[in-house]
């Protein structure tokens, strides 16, 4: 006999917890499993382990609306992070949920029975199981591989090449020459943690800028609420300070981009040796916002810089050499360990086949429903979170509009829901706006969202607090059914 859940939850990272909880807090009739590929929970704080490896989100808005983060350490370390994600599971009793080492592989709507049909590979065997609803809330980027171009001569090398997705714990470099390729948030994570190290010099190798801002990794603010007030009320307090901030910096940001690409290179040039050439190290081409901003907790990147103990170096790379790496001006930039920190490849589903009666789904060909369901899918949710705010504000709104929708049909006797493809109603837009690199070397591969609620993603947690916790279920674009059994069955 196949098992059959009422939901099937895929990934075990911070949108699998906040899922579960949701899932057992507002329908608590419902069977559920979590299968996580990994041996661990936990997802990306589970899967880094590069030194430094930290959020670039305040805690009061990363943590969980259910769990409160009670420390005034609004910018935590990975293990920090880890043990709060296991807390809130054991808590709960999600952990006794979790199926580890069961990566799914594919899953298939069936219109005659009405399920998913789930295969999954657990490394010994492969097994099926079926559910009523899936949930996929494996985030968007590739747990086996991350992305590293090909860099001539790389094999002429004569160090060590490390890409941070797959850091070995036992890399001994103290008092090593170190280039840091890349100048997103993990490379300003890593220099400053490598010298705290032991490390040698440390050079930042980028082809182009970043936007970097400062702030405290300690907040002072929440020092004092969680002083004077009770926990529940400190938590609410915190992180509606945090969401209402940074919501505000964003919007300000997108409406005035002149005034903060101003205020960011003077944080900036305030925090870096005199004469420093900012601008053309830390002033990028596009606007504040077209890609993620960056954090420097503390200012720690520029104090690391201001000390010597690292620079930055902006230019192209034309081949490796055995010392090192040539540049284009043809400077040489030695090394003993070059870190390739040049980003993430974009992967949903965490890989697995979308069948539909047999037939693969194309992907491309369907539009996000309020940035959490595609057309033409039934009875199945995704969870990507926000790219201008945390990740978990978005993932706990999903979950609990996945609950709302089960809860709604369970009153109504449907049991298929499907978001109907607008058609030429609505135009098409990219599923992400927002154009770091692992977005557009994918954006041919993903669904599409569209120009008008509710295919529009606003990325404004305030606007779809509105919109997915407080709007009505039975939206016009969401096609409710009930299941009609075949004649003689």
């Amino acid at each position: 006999m196949t098992e059959h859940l009422d939901v099937l939850i895929v990934g075990a990272g911070i949108s699998g917890i906040s899922a579960a909880w949701h899932l057992q807090n507002r329908s608590p009739s419902k069977t559920y499993a979590i299968l996580e590929r990994r041996e661990n929970m936990g997802g990306t704080w589970d899967l880094f382990k590069y030194p430094g490896i930290r959020s670039d989100s305040d805690m009061f808005t990363l943590g969980f609306r259910f769990k409160p983060w009670t420390s005034a350490k609004s910018i935590a370390d990975g293990p920090s992070i880890l043990n709060y994600i296991k807390e809130a599971a054991a808590e709960n009793g999600i952990d006794q949920k979790i199926r580890y080492r069961h990566q799914v592989t594919a899953a298939e709507w069936s219109d005659a029975d009405n399920h998913w049909i789930v295969t999954v590979d657990t490394g010994t065997e492969e097994k099926t199981l079926t559910c009523s609803f899936l949930f996929a809330t494996t985030g968007y980027y590739n747990y086996d591989q991350g992305y590293s171009p090909t860099f001539p001569g790389a094999e002429d090398f004569a160090g060590t090449i490390v890409h941070p997705q797959h850091w070995p714990e036992d890399l001994d470099y103290t008092g090593k020459k170190i280039v840091v390729i890349g100048s997103g948030a993990t490379a300003i994570t890593l220099i400053p943690s490598l010298v705290k190290g032991g490390s040698g010099h440390v050079t930042m190798l980028q082809r182009s800028p970043s936007y970097i801002g400062a702030l405290p990794a300690v907040d002072p603010i929440a020092e004092q609420v969680n002083k004077y007030l009770p926990e529940k009320a400190a938590h609410f307090v915190n992180r509606w300070k945090a969401i209402i901030f940074s919501t505000a910096q964003y919007q300000l940001a997108r409406k005035f981009p002149k005034y903060m690409r101003k205020t960011l290179l003077t944080m900036a040039q305030r925090r870096l040796p005199e004469g420093y050439d900012v601008e053309k190290h830390f002033g990028p081409r596009y606007n504040p916002w077209d890609e993620r901003l960056c954090l420097a907790p503390n200012g720690d990147l520029f104090k690391t810089i201001r000390s010597g103990d690292a620079d930055v170096v902006t230019d192209t790379i034309d081949t490796f050499v055995p010392e090192g790496i040539k540049l284009s001006s043809g400077e040489v930039l030695e090394a003993d360990i070059i870190v390739t920190a040049t980003g993430l490849n974009l992967r949903l589903f965490g890989g697995a086949a979308i069948r539909r009666n047999g037939e693969p789904v194309d992907l491309t060909k369907s539009m996000s429903y309020k940035g959490m369901m595609l057309s033409g899918m039934p009875n199945m949710a995704f969870t990507i979170g926000y790219t201008n705010a945390s990740w978990t504000l978005k993932a706990d709104l999903v979950s609990e509009f996945v609950c709302r929708v089960l809860n709604y049909m369970d009153a109504n006797g449907f049991d298929t829901v499907v978001p109907e493809h607008p058609g030429n109603s609505v135009d098409e837009r990219p599923l992400m706006d927002f154009t770091p690199g692992y977005v557009l070397r994918a954006l041919d591969e993903l669904p599409k969202a569209g120009s008008k609620a509710p295919w529009k993603l606003k990325q404004n947690y305030l606007l779809d607090v509105r919109m997915i916790r407080q709007g009505k279920v039975d939206d016009e674009a969401l096609h409710f059914t009930k299941h009609r059994a075949p004649v003689g069955v």
